[in-house]
């Protein structure tokens, strides 16, 4: 039996850009705080059905993904934001 041949790469023959990371939108001296009661800053990070955007696309580091999501969920359970928009 041969093995089944193995491809060099998944991509086929797309171009591989090098994007630069951008940064975390709550690092900094000015960078505003996440509070549950600041429902124009976290429905910055809400998608338009209601879910919370992943930080690879807000580019928020982990820690600040993980405080923004409690901040939502918080506000959610308090009626300040809705949980599905329609």
């Amino acid at each position: 039996m041969k093995p089944a041949p193995v491809r060099a790469s998944g991509r086929g023959n797309r171009p591989v850009f090098n994007r630069r990371r951008k940064s975390c939108p709550f690092a900094g001296p000015n960078a505003p705080k996440i509070d549950y009661k600041d429902t124009r800053l976290l429905g910055r990070f809400i998608s338009e059905r209601g879910k919370i955007v992943p930080s690879r696309i807000t580019a928020v580091s982990n820690k600040k993904q993980r405080e923004l999501a409690k901040a939502i969920k918080r506000a959610r359970f308090l009626g300040l934001l809705p949980y599905v928009v329609k």
